[in-house]
């Protein structure tokens, strides 16, 4: 059964994961993990009981790793799960995590919880999988921040309207305090469902199940009504206190690589704390884990409504430099129509802010392929739509302040070659012979380059007029470019069919067409 610990095997047996067994302070965890091409797991935390792991999700293999697929089949994946989800199942964890603590016994700064900026307020929990039950809605999984207040309290980054948000609201409302657990170090498809915008009401843990081919196991908390992820590491029993939007907390650094700025939020009253007697408490590094895990479930949004929307995908890129969340890249298989229908649709995901729509010929995860395609196929006055007061996320620096949900401006462009413009216009360059040479050869021993070249391209042989008679055959069956004459002629070499080209050009017995393919004249008939 795939677990939090499984997956640190299967990083490790796949080099992705490096064991640092020198004692480290944890006030220097977030600078290693920015250092390194691997995720680090930290043996020995200096005043800490516990090791840390953490950048385990900071790059696609991991990702991929974590949910034993290649990477381009996740979102695959992660759709059939929305289609087919796996509801969870409750299960006795008795003795799973042996250590408790409760009441006064509950010290959270026991926990090696890093500080991850220089402008943090504090050390923030930040892979908290976070489950609430509402009679109402069922089930409810996310993902926050807790920053570490106190001994047993906590804020919770839950400013961003949200289904947790709702169930608050709807707590506070009752005055009433809502009953969460709070999980770290769970299976990371755990953690990234939790991350899929599901709406209210849909299980997001159903999800998770869908996706790993097996129920989620929940387990049971002792002092609170909430159910917890019966083998994550850690688990907090906790409550959101029915403070409101009213303590400060922050700054925190976001998932736009920039610092947020102090906001309110509501305080949560830690009762309890389980775990594994040999527990590792993994620290989810911001901002790069946070932006790489939520670009398959926007990538499967994205393919959801643009086939909702009639339009062919051939592939999406959420792009990490749009922090896989406000920039989206979409390759097509176009009819006419088919790209305003692509930007009205994907401008519909989310928050998603800017989307580019190419040709199904452009490689949407090579930035210049794209550029290009938006340097060479782009007028900005008939290709760039543009929609205003479109629903935002409060990260968005460029945005202006505002105290309610802040409006954004949305932007598409249409990067596919016009409808109206000749596709001729549009031939790449290709070089011949490409498919027949390989460079390898010419640099390594100089008989192998021979061997190879003259299977291209015999020097000396038939002349320039037995040259001339062969082009003649040859353009008697229809038009030929010019380096495809050259390499049906293998009996004579380049510089002898140039000639006999010349000569053919010379006698006024061709030219070429408006393609630039050479044909022939004929003197009585016109041209061939």
């Amino acid at each position: 059964m795939a677990t939090f610990r499984t997956f640190l095997d299967d990083l490790r047996n796949a080099g992705q994961l490096v064991d640092v067994r020198k004692p480290v302070d944890v006030r220097h965890i977030a600078a290693l993990v920015d250092q390194s091409s691997t995720a680090l797991l930290f043996h020995r935390v200096r005043g800490y009981e516990l090791p840390v792991v953490s950048g385990l999700l900071n790059d696609r293999t991991r990702i991929a790793l974590s949910a034993s697929c290649d990477y381009a089949q996740l979102d695959q994946r992660l759709s059939r799960a929305l289609d087919h989800p796996v509801d969870p199942v409750e299960v006795d964890d008795e003795g799973v995590r042996g250590w408790f603590r409760e009441g006064a016994d509950v010290d959270l700064f026991s926990l090696p919880v890093p500080v991850f900026s220089e402008f943090d307020g504090g050390p923030t929990i930040t892979a908290g999988v976070t489950l609430a039950r509402d009679p109402e809605y069922g089930l409810n999984a996310g993902t926050y921040r807790f920053q570490v207040k106190e001994r047993n309290l906590t804020g919770i980054d839950i400013v961003t309207p949200n289904n947790l948000r709702k169930l608050a609201e709807k707590a506070l409302a009752a005055n009433a305090p809502l009953p969460i657990s709070i999980n770290i170090g769970t299976h990371p498809v755990e953690l990234m469902a939790s991350l899929y915008k599901a709406p209210l009401g849909v299980n997001e843990l159903g999800i998770a199940g869908g996706m790993m081919g097996r129920p989620v196991r929940l387990g049971a908390c002792r002092t609170v009504d909430a159910p917890c992820l019966a083998d994550a590491e850690i688990v907090l029993e906790a409550e959101i206190l029915p403070t409101g939007w009213t303590r400060q907390e922050g700054r925190f650094g976001e998932m736009t690589r920039l610092m947020g700025d102090v906001h309110y939020n509501p305080h949560v009253r830690v009762k309890a704390v389980s775990r594994r007697e040999d527990a590792i408490y993994y620290a989810l590094h911001m901002p790069w884990e946070n932006i790489w895990i939520k670009e398959h479930g926007f990538q499967a949004a994205l393919k959801r409504v643009l086939d909702a929307a009639g339009v062919t995908v051939t592939a999406v890129n959420v792009t990490p430099g749009g922090c896989c969340h406000w920039h989206a890249i979409v390759a097509i298989r176009k009819q006419p129509g088919d790209p305003q229908n692509a930007i009205m649709a994907s401008l519909s995901v989310a928050d998603l802010k800017h989307v580019v729509i190419v040709d199904d010929d452009i490689d949407v995860f090579d930035a210049m392929e794209v550029e290009w395609a938006m340097a060479t196929r782009v007028q900005a006055d008939r290709d760039i739509t543009i929609l205003s007061d479109a629903r935002s996320k409060p990260l968005d620096p460029s945005l202006p302040l505002s105290d309610g949900i802040p409006t954004t401006a949305k932007c598409g462009i249409d990067a596919t070659i016009p409808d109206d413009v000749p596709k001729a216009r549009y031939q790449r360059i290709t070089y011949p012979y490409a498919d027949e040479l390989h460079l390898a050869a010419y640099l390594g021993e100089a008989e192998t380059a021979e061997a190879v070249s003259e299977g291209v391209e015999v020097s000396g042989g038939a002349g320039v007029e037995g040259a001339a008679a062969r082009i003649r055959e040859l353009l008697a069956a229809g038009p030929r470019y010019f380096s495809g004459i050259a390499h049906e002629i293998t009996e004579a070499d380049f510089q002898t069919v140039a000639r006999a080209m010349g000569e053919l050009h010379a006698a006024g017995e061709i030219d070429q067409d408006a393609e630039g393919r050479y044909r022939l004249i004929d003197s009585v008939q016109g041209l061939r």
